[in-house]
């Protein structure tokens, strides 16, 4: 099997079968294209049905000579694996040789968290009598309330609040949709920003449906959110480095520190693995303690 109609084939099967974003695909693409430039460098060349578990070794240590660092090494070592994977789906392969290939050991890295008293002032501190300041402030309540990515914020569309029963549906990662309960502040000054504000905007043509629009009637791009985020902390007298992902964290970690499961936790934000979710849940020592002393059967009386 050719490179190109190896990866012509798994191009098409992340499109159409893992529904993913032509980003993802590409993303993906250039991380095989990475193996095949590698192999064809041997003496002699070697297809993608004939790599062995040494030759991805060997792999990992040029890439790793080529100063990647060990985020990038494991991503692209991820994109292996899907592509072994499709070719072992394919009947390409008898044998994943990404099975017992070992990647680099990436350290955890828990991000900044907010306490509830902190969003309340970055959330309380946006100037309402500002032109963008009811928007904003429903944004970053949305961003709490529901725990979304910024894409999934940029894109939520008017036709999926369903805010009578307190709920929104959410266009995740490669196109996956779920329902996301909202909660009543959030709800509110959604309202209030499509009373008031959002019927002023004269929508793009393309954004009739979305709901937070720029002052051109378009969806706000990644950086525009992420702007607006800086802006309300530094606003709040806040000295963190918060992000729009800081809020999903902090969404996260107040749920499950105020008892909530952690297989609701991963439904609600998207997670296909139980595991992704677990990075998001940061702990402290008295909850984990708390949580030992009231439901291990030895401290039960």
């Amino acid at each position: 099997m050719l490179w190109n109609e190896a990866t012509n084939g798994f191009k098409q099967y992340l499109l159409l079968e893992r529904n993913m974003s032509s980003h993802s695909v590409e993303a993906y693409l250039q991380d095989v294209d990475k193996l095949r430039v590698f192999t064809t460098q041997q003496e002699p060349p070697i297809l993608p049905d004939g790599v062995t578990i040494k030759n991805l070794q060997d792999f990992l240590t040029w890439i790793n000579e080529l100063s990647l660092g060990k985020r990038t090494q494991s991503r692209i070592l991820s994109g292996l694996r899907s592509f072994y994977k499709y070719l072992l789906l394919e009947d390409c392969i008898s044998s994943d040789p990404t099975e017992l290939l070992e990647g680099p050991k990436i350290s955890r890295k828990i991000p900044e968290v907010l306490s509830y008293e902190e969003i309340e002032a970055i959330l309380c501190g946006i100037d309402l009598s500002h032109p963008q300041g009811t928007r904003n402030r429903a944004m970053l309540e949305t961003l709490y309330a529901c725990g979304l990515r910024v894409s999934e914020l940029t894109q939520l569309r008017i036709s999926n609040l369903f805010l009578d029963i307190g709920f929104v549906k959410v266009i995740g990662k490669n196109n996956k949709e779920r329902i996301v309960p909202i909660g009543d502040s959030a709800i509110k000054h959604i309202q209030l920003y499509l009373r008031h504000d959002r019927t002023k905007i004269e929508a793009d043509k393309t954004s009739t449906d979305i709901l937070f629009l720029n002052r051109r009637g378009r969806s706000l791009t990644r950086n525009m959110v992420f702007l607006i985020v800086k802006e309300a902390v530094q606003k709040a007298g806040l000295h963190k480095n918060v992000s729009p992902h800081t809020f999903r964290h902090s969404f996260a970690t107040h749920l499950v520190e105020g008892g909530a499961d952690l297989r609701a936790v991963q439904e609600m934000l998207g997670h296909e693995s139980i595991l992704t979710t677990e990075l998001y849940t940061h702990l402290d020592i008295n909850y984990l303690r708390e949580t030992i002393l009231s439901f291990h059967p030895m401290n039960k009386s």
